[in-house]
């Protein structure tokens, strides 16, 4: 997806990890660390973006990105992004691809802890991220990942969409404009992404639905500037990837933005 306008952060920064404070439009250069990190939105929405695809990290999603893979971060509203880094003997226990992860309750406060005003002793920080990483091992990989397409012609028809992701053209409508039939475009989507067209549009939907709603927009705007027809079918999507609805996900972000 689209990145916009590099913004230097306010950082707070040890050898384990960290906080990054993004102003809303924020974004990184593309960099790649010799250890696999973690990375989580303390308020705001953050979206990881690798040569796989693009990751949306709301603040109930927790993202991983492997040693030595190229990325780039966006803060959707003003984002307190937490960092922390893991040892290879930990990083061996989660996936070998960047991934997103629910967050439980747990979970989240040891990232808070780990990447707090007082950093924890060595000890106890190695003891932390055992037990962060036993969290995520019992944790779904979450469909909060869009896939970036390799070939031209699913790569023109992203394009479009990304440009504009309320568009509701058929497959057939887009393959037409780009030059492509629909069946080609169907194995493509299969063969190259494994899913369907539909599923990569609606995830496309999804991101910029979590994006607009970080950046203060409300549940009617958000539903129609994504392709649903109406405010219901938008939540209902929504609370089937997020279990919440987007009202009480933006409640949430508020009571973050006042503590």
């Amino acid at each position: 997806m689209p990145i916009g306008r590099q913004s230097e952060p306010t950082s707070r920064l040890w050898p384990t990890g960290g906080a990054h404070l993004w102003p809303s439009g924020g974004t990184s250069p593309t960099d790649a660390h010799e250890r696999g990190h973690l990375v989580y939105a303390a308020r705001g929405v953050l979206s990881v973006h690798t040569e796989r695809g693009t990751s949306i990290v709301p603040a109930n999603r927790v993202a991983w990105t492997p040693a030595g893979c190229p990325h780039r971060h966006r803060a959707h509203g003003d984002t307190d992004m937490r960092i922390v880094f893991l040892p290879p003997s930990l990083a061996r226990l989660v996936p070998a691809h960047p991934a997103v992860f629910v967050a439980s309750g747990l979970a989240r406060e040891v990232l808070l802890a780990l990447t707090g005003p007082d950093e924890p002793g060595k000890a106890a920080s190695a003891r932390l991220r055992r037990v962060l990483v036993d969290q995520l091992s019992d944790a779904r990989e979450q469909p909060l990942h869009l896939p970036e397409p390799r070939d031209d012609r699913l790569r023109a028809l992203a394009r479009v969409l990304y440009d504009n992701p309320g568009d509701t053209t058929p497959l057939a409508g887009l393959g037409q404009a780009i030059g492509a039939g629909a069946r080609t475009l169907s194995r493509l989507f299969h063969d190259e992404l494994g899913m369907t067209f539909y599923e990569w549009r609606t995830q496309l939907r999804l991101c910029h639905a979590l994006m607009l709603l970080a950046e203060g927009h409300d549940t009617s705007h958000v539903a129609h500037a994504c392709g649903w027809s109406n405010p219901s079918q938008f939540i209902a999507a929504f609370r089937a990837v997020l279990g919440t609805t987007p009202g009480r996900y933006r409640a949430g972000q508020r009571v973050k933005v006042a503590q």
